[in-house]
């Protein structure tokens, strides 16, 4: 089953949401119009607006209260793409050239800029103020991330925790939140819109863990990208951190080999087969399936309806995903 099969339901909703996104990132300035609207085009899972209008369903379900929710969110992610892309000197996306490789760095850091300014404006239409706290937070949060991202380039030596704190600011702590404020924004009750952010938090964790490991066993034609290449980056993920911990030889022989002034000249297929027979997909896959566990039984604790049901899907989904 696809991703978008299990939430076939909502496709009238999604594509509202969708042409919210178009006219969001409409703008006067000609370069600024055509790199805000490429990564959309792009195309995506659209996670995080899903997960908006599954957890609305847990209240009282109104897309348009939803969608100016789900809008935000997705900018939000969208602006901190073109941001890593940038921070990762990455050419490709989605089997696309990224904004800084069509244009330059400093255009693409001022299109990130402008989403990320787009996704505050959407959110001008909500008088809550826990909906603006939350969302200004996890803004804070993913800075934070890329930060550390920065920081941690080619430290080889980092630890388990300093990677799990990482990912959770740069990736679950969105998904969380979709959840938390899809059912703030519908009026579900407190308990309701806490197990909705734990349930979040503990797929969002899942998902990047296995993003991680699929850049290891992936092919270029399924990530859009060539396999390893956030190593290659000197971004160290799962995989390669149990790797480098349980085998010096493979320490050793990344700690030689990548630089930022040598990656360009390294051949990656040596060290992703390393890897891969270290035992580190095998550990990652198995730290994935531990946050997976966790959000089913958050599951468990809510309400028996139908969007409890694709909640689960998608958790289910997430797990055993191979792009």
């Amino acid at each position: 089953m696809k991703l978008a099969d299990i939430y076939l339901f909502l496709q009238a909703d999604i594509e509202k949401i969708e042409k919210e996104l178009e006219v969001a990132l409409r703008a006067r300035h000609p370069v600024l119009r055509e790199a805000s609207t490429e990564l959309l085009k792009a195309g995506g899972k659209r996670i995080r607006p899903v997960f908006v209008l599954l957890a609305g369903q847990f209240g009282h379900y109104d897309i348009k209260n939803l969608q100016q929710i789900a809008v935000p969110l997705e900018l939000i992610h969208m602006a901190s793409l073109v941001h890593d892309d940038v921070i990762d000197d990455a050419e490709l996306r989605r089997g696309k050239k990224t904004t800084k490789a069509r244009w330059d760095n400093r255009v693409a850091m001022y299109t990130g800029d402008y989403i990320f300014a787009k996704a505050v404006e959407t959110t001008t239409y909500f008088e809550n103020p826990q909906v603006h706290q939350v969302l200004s937070n996890a803004m804070v949060e993913m800075c934070i991330g890329e930060v550390e991202q920065i920081r941690d380039q080619y430290n080889w030596g980092q630890t388990l925790r300093v990677y799990l704190r990482r990912i959770k600011r740069k990736t679950a702590l969105l998904i969380a939140v979709s959840c938390q404020l899809g059912a703030i924004a519908s009026g579900a009750t407190k308990k309701v819109q806490r197990d909705l952010y734990t349930f979040g938090y503990n797929v969002g964790m899942s998902y990047q863990i296995t993003d991680d490991i699929l850049d290891f066993i992936g092919t270029e034609k399924e990530l859009g990208k060539p396999a390893g290449s956030d190593l290659k980056q000197g971004n160290v993920t799962l995989p390669a951190l149990y790797a480098m911990f349980h085998q010096a030889d493979i320490k050793d022989m990344i700690t030689e080999q990548l630089s930022e002034s040598t990656n360009e000249r390294v051949n990656m297929d040596t060290i992703i087969a390393a890897i891969k027979q270290s035992g580190g997909i095998e550990f990652s896959k198995n730290i994935s399936d531990r946050y997976l566990q966790k959000a089913f039984e958050m599951l468990e604790r809510l309400p028996d309806i139908p969007a409890k049901s694709s909640l689960t899907q998608i958790a289910e989904y997430i797990g055993k995903r191979k792009f």
